[in-house]
């Protein structure tokens, strides 16, 4: 098994020093930091094989063609999806699930159909569902949490029925850490008939995901949280669906043949990937699946637990912190919480002072916050390269600002 000094050698960032002290990043939710191997895999790409793909015949396009379909693949094999036709690329989880609102929305959506979410959704899988919604007549749904903040199963059988069309769903709340029992929802969906769509920005870092096992139609992702450059994302869809489906966007590549009255469209996945593509991102994509397929989920699984228990310990021995979401066996490497009397951001601020990035806000939940009594929390989401003495050093450096306001 690979140390954690040998994993965070790999990580040019962690020799950067913050204030003149080392950088404890407890950021990963909003974004984690990149390896060696991905950052060199981008700069080898723009240094020896810089060129557009699909588009010409001399080496350096074929070359780029070869590796951004062989991205394709990789992400395919990732997700255990049939091939490489179920997987496009986007520049993140916000656009994949906005493509899935205008091209589900806008052509299938009927008023008086439903659809289903949960009190836990990112703003990116809240909003466009509401703006559809408005448009085409529909109502929206909410799967109810529980008061220890897991998903209410008894309110998802009452809020699916025979007049739901879309169930788009978080597999992980990234304002809470709580994780989703996708399977389950997804099989009430399937009685029904419903579309089944799974936010998978926050789960895709951080556990193996297998669709054909979860039984979903679409599986949304983001490079840029699993060690992958920012701007490259990735939708899942099944074959069957993404054939019927028109295009997002229209342009170049996504076509098969243009006269001035009328056009078609290209086979999958390119259907849906119109315009020149964010090649390097894929290429570092790629790279950054390899590099998790080498630490390995199980082991990811364990440090990651076993850091959200500590950090649960550690945090519950302050009398003035109260931390919000489930207990560590139903949750993710996150972890929120609010201090007596001092707003989250006041707190952000003095601890990156002392070198500790962590995120301060309503973490594009607001309705969620709202539920919980409170407009923002600090949250503290970690990832394998983090270690207990980030834990103490953040619990250290909590202790040093209550003091100070009190």
């Amino acid at each position: 098994m690979i140390s954690i000094t040998e994993i965070l050698k790999d990580f040019p960032i962690f020799e950067t020093k913050i204030h003149g002290k080392r950088l404890v990043y407890l950021d990963n939710a909003a974004t984690t930091q990149k390896p060696r191997q991905v950052i060199e895999a981008i700069s080898q790409y723009y240094e020896t094989r810089n060129a557009n793909v699909h588009r010409g015949v001399h080496y350096l396009s074929e070359i780029a063609s070869e590796d951004y379909e062989e991205a394709h693949n990789k992400v395919a094999k990732f997700l255990n999806a049939k091939g490489m036709e179920e997987i496009i690329f986007t520049r993140n989880t916000t656009e994949s699930l906005n493509l899935l609102a205008y091209s589900l929305g806008l052509n299938e959506l009927e008023k008086g159909d439903n659809i289903v979410l949960t009190r836990f959704e990112h703003h990116s899988n809240l909003v466009p569902w509401q703006q559809m919604a408005r448009r085409q007549g529909a109502e929206i749904r909410f799967i109810e949490m529980t008061e220890d903040c897991r998903l209410d199963l008894a309110s998802a059988e009452k809020a699916i029925d025979d007049k739901t069309k879309v169930v788009s769903i978080t597999h992980m709340s990234n304002a809470l850490g709580t994780i989703i029992p996708v399977k389950e929802v997804s099989k009430l969906a399937r009685e029904h008939g419903a579309y089944m769509i799974v936010d998978g920005a926050q789960s895709a870092p951080h556990m193996p995901v297998d669709v054909r096992e979860l039984d979903v139609d679409f599986f949304a992702f983001s490079g840029h949280k699993m060690l992958a450059p920012m701007g490259i994302g990735g939708l899942y869809g099944r074959e069957d669906i993404l054939e019927k489906m028109e295009p997002f966007l229209f342009g170049g590549d996504m076509i098969s043949i243009v006269s001035f009255d009328n056009a078609t469209w290209n086979r999958l996945p390119w259907k849906f990937e119109a315009g020149t593509p964010n090649v390097s991102g894929g290429i570092g994509l790629a790279v950054a699946i390899d590099y998790l397929g080498k630490i390995g989920f199980d082991k990811i699984h364990y440090i990651e637990h076993e850091l959200t228990e500590y950090a649960h310990e550690r945090l519950n021995e302050l009398s003035f912190i109260k931390i919000y979401g489930p207990e560590p066996k139903y949750k993710g490497a996150v972890v929120s919480f609010a201090m007596d009397g001092i707003h989250p951001h006041d707190i952000a601020s003095l601890l990156d002072e002392d070198g500790i990035a962590v995120r301060a806000g309503h973490h594009c939940a607001q309705p969620l916050m709202k539920m919980l009594g409170t407009d923002s929390t600090t949250r503290a989401s970690m990832y394998f390269y983090n270690t207990k003495e980030d834990i103490d050093a953040l619990v250290e450096s909590l202790q040093k600002i209550y003091k100070l306001f009190s």
